[in-house]
């Protein structure tokens, strides 16, 4: 894999999604709420702290951090994409906390000195850097002794229908493919052997790996296909190109997949997992 040319690309498709995230922020939000939870419940963050985000995003979880810190502590919401970056500035201009700044930076080269942290949290973003073992290696660089990561990635597919539906449809109709073994992608750290072995190799010890379960709700098929369209950087991508005949097609595909998750008002509760891992520096 040429790791600069991914790189690049990824920046430039997490710039397009920013916008679709930051307007249904309040959605993931509420939805991811549990995640959020068990990754400050597991970084074991205490008033006074010093505290990264990694890959934040709009920067929930930090957010969340910072209550626990309090105005003694510090939490820095850090993402490779300067939209994302401008979307948690807003959040936090309207969260009102004093404590909380963002930064534009790369997972794999953190522009902090080393031995300054005592905790890192990361929503679903060390699965799609390049290379996560140099990315985890830099959070170890940071972390003071004793410090705790906390991370989530994306269980199996399988565990996974509110994607796994979706991915399925645009893989057979050749508009996206799988990404090769070893290569960034939703799925790359689903194995929890892989996952604690990259920890390990990091330098971390006690490591602890576990599901988190969560459901995507939505008020109907037509709502949950807005979020994903605006969201899911390979539909939107996928979608954009497509004659009309074959968009029916594609959607009415979808929404038999999401099927045996319909309510009887026509609401989707969509089962998700997550793969929480924390451990300590």
């Amino acid at each position: 894999m040429d790791y600069e040319a991914y790189r690049a690309d990824s920046r430039r498709r997490w710039e397009a999604a920013a916008r679709g995230w930051e307007d249904r922020r309040e959605a993931v939000r509420r939805a991811a709420a549990p995640v959020a939870q068990w990754l400050v419940d597991a970084a074991q963050i205490e008033p006074g702290a010093t505290v990264v985000e990694v890959a934040c995003g709009l920067g929930d979880v930090g957010l969340l951090a910072a209550e626990r810190v309090g105005a003694g502590g510090r939490v820095i919401l850090t993402d490779g994409a300067p939209p994302m970056v401008e979307a948690a500035e807003r959040a936090i201009a309207a969260s009102g906390l004093a404590h909380v700044e963002a930064q534009a930076m790369e997972a794999e080269w953190l522009d902090l000195d080393a031995a300054t942290v005592d905790g890192i949290v990361s929503r679903w973003g060390y699965m799609l850097v390049a290379d996560p073992e140099a990315a985890l290696r830099e959070a170890r660089r940071v972390l003071r002794p004793g410090g705790r990561i906390a991370l989530a990635a994306w269980a199996s597919q399988d565990q996974n229908p509110w994607i796994g539906v979706l991915q399925e449809q645009l893989v057979a109709r050749g508009l996206a493919s799988v990404p090769a073994p070893g290569t960034p992608g939703m799925f790359a750290l689903a194995d929890h052997a892989h996952l604690a072995d990259l920890l390990g190799a990091a330098g971390f010890m006690d490591v602890r790996i576990e599901p988190v379960p969560f459901v995507w709700e939505a008020p109907d098929a037509d709502a949950w296909w807005e979020h994903m369209r605006t969201t899911s950087i390979s539909l939107g991508e996928a979608v954009a190109g497509l004659r009309p005949a074959d968009h029916y097609a594609l959607r009415d595909a979808v929404d038999a997949g999401y099927a045996p998750y319909t309510q009887p008002d026509g609401s989707l509760r969509l089962p998700a997992c997550a793969l929480g891992a924390t451990a300590e520096a």
